[in-house]
């Protein structure tokens, strides 16, 4: 019976939560554009302000998460997820996963789908952060590249769309072109969402037996020397996304043998 009521509890939560996340997109401009504009500054401070209103109002909603139960968190290296400039690919396990990543970047730069940017719940923030849209390759390119440049965190999901659970990773090759054109090194983040939920197709309805819980690991920078062919960038950029394919497997693969691990320990 406990059992059953902390689920059902947990199903209103998480519609509280969406509820909230989507009267906060709206609102959110409403606030924070008058504010920029009322308080002189350059376009670039003013860019950073409109990050760092999005950064901490993100940082609050995972906050709220955690406060109604619908979750837990650890984020490992967590200094190190703001250094300037890094060039952050992370796998993409759950629809939450880049509030998480905002919520611990002060200055996170996205790439996300062009149909955000319509979206009434989500077109105030991407808008006001001026984060790129994915409609135009080349466009993609150079607005990462001069994202970079100007002391940004990048942050891009190699996968493109969330893993389906139970298969394998399938990296595409838009990741290995900007890291390889940018010529910065990437920064790996790997994010695991224990038990699995908020998943590709699933519906928020459907909320897993106990509360889920959210690590992020900030891994050691993959340089690109290895990977660099003047003559081919196309070859270049394939090698480069099986690597990170591979990569990204070995390190889930190694947090499901620790996780059982611990697991076996704490039942004997």
């Amino acid at each position: 019976m406990k059992a059953r009521i902390n689920k059902a509890w947990r199903i209103v939560a998480t519609g509280l939560a969406f509820s909230i996340f989507g009267i906060g997109g709206m609102l959110l401009p409403l606030v924070v554009v008058p504010a920029l504009y009322l308080w002189p500054a350059d376009p670039l401070v003013r860019e950073r302000r409109a990050k760092r209103a999005i950064h901490y109002t993100m940082r609050g909603f995972v906050e709220i998460m955690r406060g109604l139960g619908i979750l837990t968190y650890t984020v490992e290296n967590r200094e190190a997820f703001n250094r300037p400039g890094q060039l952050i690919l992370a796998n993409h396990p759950s629809l939450i996963d880049v509030v998480f990543l905002i919520a611990f970047i002060r200055n996170a730069d996205c790439v996300v789908k062009s149909s955000l940017k319509r979206n009434p719940f989500t077109r105030g923030p991407i808008n006001l952060a001026g984060y790129i849209a994915n409609d135009d390759p080349e466009k993609i390119i150079e607005g990462t590249i001069s994202s970079l440049a100007r002391g940004n965190s990048l942050i891009i999901f190699p996968e493109g769309t969330r893993t389906t659970p139970g298969e394998p990773l399938r990296l595409q090759r838009g990741a290995a072109n900007v890291a390889l054109r940018a010529q910065v090194p990437i920064t790996p983040v790997v994010i695991t969402c224990e038990p699995t939920t908020l998943t590709k197709g699933a519906p928020w309805y459907k909320v897993p037996s106990r509360r889920f819980h959210v690590e992020m690991r900030l891994q050691d920078n993959i340089d690109l020397e290895t990977f660099a062919d003047a003559g081919n960038p196309s070859r270049a950029a394939r090698r480069l996304t099986r690597y990170l394919q591979e990569y990204f497997t070995r390190e889930l693969s190694l947090h499901e043998q620790r996780s059982t691990a611990r697991t076996e320990t704490a039942n004997h």
